[in-house]
């Protein structure tokens, strides 16, 4: 993309306020995470949810000085302005235009699963074969995908684009942008199919891509998938894989028997190893073979590039380090897409100092000066305090870093000179191609070194946000409860993440959890749920917002507001009680506690209460209730008081269950985490935690020994009993030993036996296929479930999480 604005006003029918002749070369959605001003330009996109506009004046400060939006702000001086009919309509011109405007051959996926690996793949494997550009991350929607068509230049020869829709007449929008050549179809699945009114819908909606497409690719196992396409697109090249024999390409021989996998195209066979053999990764493998064969790559070469292809490493990791220090891990791969990835993730932490460390990037068809012009850019304006240059080719360009540069010629180089290990205070992006072994760099900044580890997915909490959002009305306000360490995840970390993206309020239990994070640069408004009497003075230094519920907290916390010499009104909480008799103000305290508040220098922001029985079907007529006198209530005290705070009642569950009564503001906790006693709602949710350890040890028992303390399991056969380094000092209740509770390993349940010990737990692994020492073993995910290792520990999922033991150590992943 190379526009001027007023090329860029003509092809859009906008119009111009300001400097025509600027040059845009990028555009930005989203002001937190800009990290290049140059020749860059922010969109305010405007939905039903939300407005783009309010964060104009967030662009500008980061200094963007070309603004497209719908509607101009004269106070914003020096600005030159593109004003458009529709924002997203504006993205989706310019973006067909551009498309329509190159010769490069196209291929669109689309599909439930595994768009992105596909699109991983193919890049994998046809980089060094044509110039080629793709979708950076999962960017696939009405924003996404028009964002990565303006990518492509003039040098691109390939490209690889995923096109996602959810919702039904979605996918005409985006065909209307952009018609591929080559349009490929992964597998239908659940995705979004609960938008949709039957599978053959969703189906309908997804093949629009293919209307202009002069090939298409599809799993042909689904039979629905095989009709339509054949009824519908019987003029168009077809190709069908999968592993039925009917497909074109198929698998033809014993994939658990055979060493190699044996595929047949169209009558020819291409034989390559394969160590991953599940139906998913397989059945990837086929569509790759099919588009590899379609664009015309002989048959050697694509087992060459099979074997060549690495993990599909989609993730961004930040994990707390030694010296106060966070580091954030993407040494899984290096491209430019990838370290502008990395780089809007650095923009979502409040740490003011930061360092980098960057190697070569391996294996990019382009000329070495301009790549490392373009790395130097978009490295300068992040201000890091120090970089770290690793590699040959990248030391040669150190003078083009503006921050006090170190070059080395290998990582171990660099852990030699301990500059690393001098940092304190910092966040620490490590950013590197495979073959530097960067992570080595992670294992000696990061504070806790055990095998046993919690990863919290930050993605999955957006969605699962959004996802509840999705049932409020725009103006509703939310509050997310970080109380109890963030239910085990990490108070801090969670709550900065929340804070990037405009979480109304925070919740914590005790003042001391806001202190902590009002000293790590949480700006946010934090309510405390049950302000002890000596956190006071804290909660008022801090600006910390107490939760009031009896009359004694009122007088002790405004006598400590006096004396404090505070002079402005003080924000309070008014906690009524409705029927959990638990805390707050019961109706005929009602007259006096306005009285009082009216004297007092202290000012209402919320009147809440708390549902006992949301979550509880059979409980419904007591809920009903409870509401009821929370309106009767919270209207006659806003009667009395003569202003309008803000109203809150609903949990998680009551966000779903009860939505009519989100008054101004709802709390969510656990629905956060991705857990909801409904069935249905739960299918819309993503999983956020992972407990994962590995096996320490596998040994061979005899028939008739024992294992484990006291003797409480006997082998009754020669058993395969594997160890693993996590007990009940990590969290994990000594009452699901003895073949009560169990573990996943490859994707099988491992039952655990003998007694629980404290830093270990045996497993009988007699039926888990290809097990050995090192393997993952997932304490609980998806197999099995929180919910299910909940029920195992006759408990429910908010006990076992907040058990996990703080020296498990948490890792944050971003997809």
């Amino acid at each position: 993309m190379n526009y001027t604005v007023q090329q860029i006003a003509e092809i859009t029918n906008s119009q111009i306020i300001g400097d025509e002749n600027l040059i845009v070369k990028t555009i930005a959605f989203d002001s937190r995470i800009i990290y290049s001003t140059k020749n860059a330009a922010f969109i305010a996109i405007n939905t039903q949810k939300n407005s783009g506009e309010k964060f104009i004046e967030a662009a500008i400060d980061r200094g963007i000085t070309i603004i497209i939006s719908e509607h101009q702000f004269p106070q914003f001086e020096n600005v030159t302005w593109i004003i458009v009919e529709n924002s997203i309509d504006f993205l989706q011109k310019l973006a067909k235009y551009h498309f329509e405007n190159t010769t490069l051959q196209s291929i669109g996926i689309t599909g439930s699963n595994g768009k992105t690996i596909l699109k991983e793949w193919l890049y994998q494997c046809l980089w060094n074969e044509f110039p080629t550009v793709k979708s950076p991350k999962s960017f696939n929607s009405q924003i996404g995908l028009p964002l990565s068509l303006l990518q492509i230049n003039e040098s691109h020869k390939l490209g690889i684009f995923e096109v996602g829709i959810s919702k039904p007449n979605e996918m005409q929008k985006l065909e209307n942008i952009f018609h591929p050549q080559i349009g490929l179809l992964t597998h239908i699945g659940t995705a979004h199919a609960a938008n949709f009114e039957s599978e053959e819908e969703l189906i309908d909606e997804k093949i629009k891509l293919f209307k202009d497409s002069k090939t298409v690719i599809y799993n042909g196992d689904n039979e629905l998938v095989d009709k339509k396409i054949k009824a519908l697109y019987s003029s168009k090249k077809l190709i069908s894989y999968g592993f039925k024999g009917h497909n074109h390409v198929f698998i033809k021989n014993n994939i658990s028997k055979d060493e190699n996998i044996v595929v047949e195209y169209f009558g020819e066979e291409i034989s390559f190893p394969a160590n991953q053999r599940d139906e998913a990764t397989l059945t990837n493998a086929l569509a790759l073979i099919t588009v590899l064969k379609e664009l015309g790559i002989e048959n050697q070469k694509i087992v060459e590039k099979i074997n060549a292809l690495k993990a599909v490493e989609m993730r961004l990791e930040a994990i707390e380090g030694i010296k106060n220090n966070i580091v954030i891990n993407d040494s899984f791969n290096l491209d430019l897409d990838s370290l502008k990835t990395a780089l809007q993730f650095l923009n979502e932490y409040n740490k003011t100092k930061k360092s980098l460390v960057l190697t070569d990037i391996v294996g990019v068809n382009s000329n070495s000066q301009e790549l490392y012009e373009e790395v130097s850019e978009l490295v300068n304006e992040q201000k890091f305090d120090s970089v770290f240059l690793i590699g040959d080719e990248i030391s040669k360009f150190s003078d083009l870093f503006k921050s006090k540069t170190s070059t080395f010629i290998n990582t171990q180089e660099l852990i030699d000179s301990k500059h690393l290990t001098e940092l304190e205070n910092q966040i620490i992006l490590l950013k590197g191609a495979r073959k530097f072994e960067i992570e080595k760099l992670k294992d000696l900044l990061e504070l806790r070194k055990h095998d046993t580890v919690l990863e919290v997915n930050l993605n999955a909490i957006l969605h699962n946000i959004n996802y509840h959002k999705s049932l409020l009305k725009p103006e509703t306000k939310m509050m997310a409860m970080v109380k109890a360490n963030s239910y085990g995840l990490g108070s801090y970390e969670i709550s900065e993440f929340l804070q990037h993206h405009h979480i109304d309020y925070l919740g914590v239990a005790y003042a001391d959890e806001g202190v902590e994070l009002r000293k790590k640069g949480i700006t946010t408004p934090i309510v405390v749920m049950n302000p002890e009497q000596h956190s006071y003075d804290a909660i008022i230094e801090y600006n910390l917002e107490p939760e009031i519920y009896s009359f004694r907290v009122l007088d002790l916390f405004y006598e400590a507001v006096q004396k404090s010499g505070y002079d402005k009104k003080f924000p309070i909480h008014i906690k009524l009680e409705t029927g959990m008799h638990r805390l707050g103000f019961k109706d005929f305290e009602l007259d006096q506690l306005s009285e009082t508040l009216n004297e007092r220098n202290l000012k209402v922001q919320s009147i809440f209460s708390h549902l006992s029985s949301s979550d509880v079907p059979e409980e419904k007529e007591f809920t009903l209730k409870q509401l009821e006198v929370f309106e009767k209530n919270s209207s006659y005290f806003i009667e009395k008081l003569g202003y309008s705070p803000l109203r809150h009642i609903l949990n998680s569950s009551g966000i779903t269950s009860y939505t009519n009564h989100q008054y101004n503001m709802v709390r969510i906790g656990i629905g956060m985490l991705g857990e909801s006693p409904n069935s249905e709602i739960q299918k819309q949710l993503q999983s956020v935690v992972s407990f994962k350890t590995v096996i320490s040890q596998i040994s061979l028992v005899e028939n008739g020994e024992s294992v484990g303390y006291s003797r409480r399991y006997k082998t009754d056969h020669l058993t395969k009993i594997a160890t693993i380094p996590v007990g009940y000092a990590d969290g994990i209740p000594r009452l699901i030993g003895n073949q009560i509770g169990k573990v996943g390993i490859n994707k099988t349940l491992a039952p655990i036996v003998g007694s629980i010990c404290m830093d270990m737990m045996m497993l009988n692994v007699d039926n888990i296929p290809n097990v050995k020492e090192g393997d993952t073993v997932t304490v609980f995910n998806s197999k099995p479930s929180l919910k299910e290792f909940a029920a195992y520990c006759k408990t429910i999922t908010y006990e076992v999480l907040t058990s996990i033991s703080p020296r498990v150590k948490r890792i944050y992943i971003k997809d």
